[in-house]
């Protein structure tokens, strides 16, 4: 594997690419669990996949689009369903979440109708909807190197107000933050940081790297900082232990990704409930 990573410009592609969502995605994460709000990776990774159908589509018969990379209009329609999500939730005061499922069946329907549109899959929309190591190119690299800095410059300057309106989001309003501007910055990260992970991750399991490293990580963090570091910890190991996996048995990476996230999720919670034991049979003794 080392030798091959030495030689094959595409596995570094993959890995640099790797780590860097391995990053990103757990960070976020941590945010929209503690607000309830992981299922918006789920909506945005579907509307994501209607973008890069609709520029696959359009490759196909405007000169302009056959060079383009597919994420970049993947992006967009990403960007799009997460403002569209925040109208939503002003319009349904009292039944925010309805949003969610809204973006959701509206990505899936637009999907569905470019791709037959398009003659049906093709290895290129496969490579996106489960990931694929061969696919990632140094222009996805670059892209997400700048996703990866603006998202880290944006947490750096927010960090307080994410976290004041993570926890009690009347209160940051009462004490005068301006929370529709800041959900809405962090919304766009989210739906940037989505549409960059298709590559490795692949659309349909993209929202497990954003949930379950975190989940894992509740299990064990005594705070929120320590749930930031054992969530990038968790998502680091599952990123990369999958490409290696991947790449050792010729199979899609998201798959192997996910796996060994669930697995580390296992083990944390098995892991927790053995030293609760220990410790009431210590106490008890």
């Amino acid at each position: 594997m080392l030798d091959a990573f030495l030689r094959y410009e595409f596995l570094q592609n993959a890995l640099f690419t790797g780590m860097m969502i391995g990053l990103l995605a757990p960070m976020l994460g941590v945010f929209l669990m503690v607000r309830r709000l992981a299922l918006i990776a789920d909506a945005l990774s579907h509307i994501t996949l209607s973008g890069i159908a609709a520029s696959l589509l359009l490759g196909k018969h405007v000169a302009f689009f056959q060079g383009m990379n597919p994420l970049y209009m993947g992006m967009v329609f990403s960007v799009g369903g997460s403002l569209l999500i925040e109208q939503l939730r002003s319009v349904y005061k009292y039944y925010k979440e309805i949003a969610i499922p809204i973006i959701l069946s509206a990505g899936i329907g637009l999907g569905v109708v470019f791709i037959s549109l398009a003659d049906g899959f093709n290895n290129d929309l496969f490579n996106y909807l489960f990931g694929s190591v061969i696919a990632v190119s140094r222009s996805d690299l670059w892209t997400i190197s700048v996703i990866t800095v603006i998202v880290l410059i944006v947490l750096l300057l927010f960090y307080k107000e994410l976290f004041f309106l993570s926890f009690d989001e009347e209160q940051a309003v009462v004490a005068g933050l301006n929370r529709r501007l800041i959900h809405f910055i962090f919304i766009v990260m989210v739906a940037l940081v989505i549409a960059a992970s298709m590559r490795i991750v692949g659309i349909l399991l993209v929202s497990s790297l954003i949930t379950l490293p975190v989940a894992a990580a509740m299990r064990l963090a005594k705070g929120f900082k320590q749930m930031f570091i054992y969530s990038v910890i968790f998502g680091e190991i599952a990123v990369i232990g999958g490409l290696i996996s991947a790449f050792q048995l010729d199979v899609a990476p998201g798959g192997m990704i996910v796996m060994i996230a669930v697995i580390i999720l296992l083990v944390t919670i098995y892991a927790q409930k053995a030293w609760r034991k220990l410790s009431s049979h210590l106490y008890s003794s």
